[in-house]
């Protein structure tokens, strides 16, 4: 949201945007744009009829909810950013009080929705096949990669090596701590990997614990991985970019991703993606690294294998990454919502 604001702002100088904030936030998303803030809390049982309530003032021709869950009423027209179904996919990778909010909702959103902007074309085939929504109702719009995720010069990955307490070779994963992003497979590839190379180099999950977290640590004392998987939390924003340049490669082997921002940024570090062959991974990385399925463990070690001994395919697949990577901008983003905008008033 922040990103799309801000590209928005540079880009369209004809419409008037209220970009609307909780009364809690600290900070605003907007910076030539005007806002107002809400009192109606996230997530509350009678968050639709409530925001309804306090739009009404605003008399607005159109309504955009980036999180898909809209109020019964607000504005003349009304768009929803679906990002991915992956409560239907997968139940029983969510919380009982997060399936109650997005199963019960998501078909009425999908309903009385004007126009629905999805992040991958895997999306808005799921809204199509699973929800019965229109196709002509959805565009995808692929979203953008921070300019802070670069090529970095040495001196700056020494200090956030050092910062990071950071080996010199690692492979990595980098999001959310959860069920739906197969740790537990990638934790069997692993061992598969160390089966086979023995120096293998470590593996560091950078991210916050998730749902069922304790199901990995009891997955690391079973294989005896103690000892060669590196926890990093919490790892700052404007660490980040050093910690994917400084990755032999970065791997998300989840079961499902509407978008998947790591392989993306990885890309625009010069690191090689291994993401799986499901869902909008592969729009992401297009030839870029290596598919693998999520359900095989050895097909996940074996391209860790080549990411770590096959230095010709390395270099190839890093320039193409960088390649890759520079087509995704928050511009053509911005681009692709507001012709939506513009269409429905």
């Amino acid at each position: 949201m922040r990103r799309l604001v801000s590209a928005l702002e540079a880009l369209d100088e004809t419409n008037l945007y209220t970009v609307f904030h909780s009364r809690k936030a600290t900070e605003s998303l907007v910076h030539r744009f005007r806002h107002a803030d809400l009192w109606t809390p996230c997530h509350h049982r009678f968050e639709r009829l409530a925001l309804s309530v306090e739009l009404a003032r605003f008399r607005l021709d159109l309504l955009h909810s980036p999180d898909f869950i809209p109020p019964l009423h607000g504005a003349r027209r009304q768009v929803i950013t679906v990002h991915d179904l992956n409560f239907l996919h997968y139940p029983q990778y969510l919380t009982a009080e997060s399936r109650r909010y997005y199963n019960d909702q998501i078909a009425m959103a999908v309903r009385q929705a004007d126009h629905i902007l999805a992040d991958s074309a895997a999306t808005k085939m799921d809204l199509v096949n699973m929800l019965n929504a229109p196709a002509d109702k959805i565009t995808v719009h692929m979203l953008g990669v921070d300019e802070s995720f670069a090529r970095l010069p040495p001196d700056t990955l020494q200090h956030y090596r050092q910062q990071l307490d950071l080996p010199e070779t690692f492979l990595l994963f980098v999001g959310t701590l959860e069920p739906r992003k197969n740790i537990i497979g990638l934790l069997d590839a692993y061992r598969l990997l160390r089966e086979q190379l023995a120096d293998a180099p470590p593996l560091v999950l950078a991210g916050q614990r998730g749902w069922l977290f304790d199901e990995t640590m009891q997955k690391i004392d079973q294989l005896a991985l103690g000892a060669h998987v590196l926890f990093r939390e919490n790892v700052a924003q404007d660490a980040l970019p050093a910690l994917y340049n400084l990755a032999a490669a970065v791997v998300l082997p989840s079961f499902y991703e509407g978008f998947g921002f790591p392989p993306l940024e990885g890309m625009a570090c010069g690191t090689v993606p291994i993401v799986s062959n499901r869902s909008s991974l592969p729009e992401v990385v297009g030839e870029v690294g290596a598919l693998i399925d999520p359900d095989d463990p050895a097909s996940i070690a074996t391209a860790l294998l080549q990411a770590l001994t096959d230095s010709a395919w390395l270099e190839a697949q890093r320039r193409a990454g960088l390649e890759r990577a520079a087509q995704f901008t928050w511009e053509c983003t911005a681009r692709t919502t507001l012709s939506v905008y513009n269409t429905l008033q």
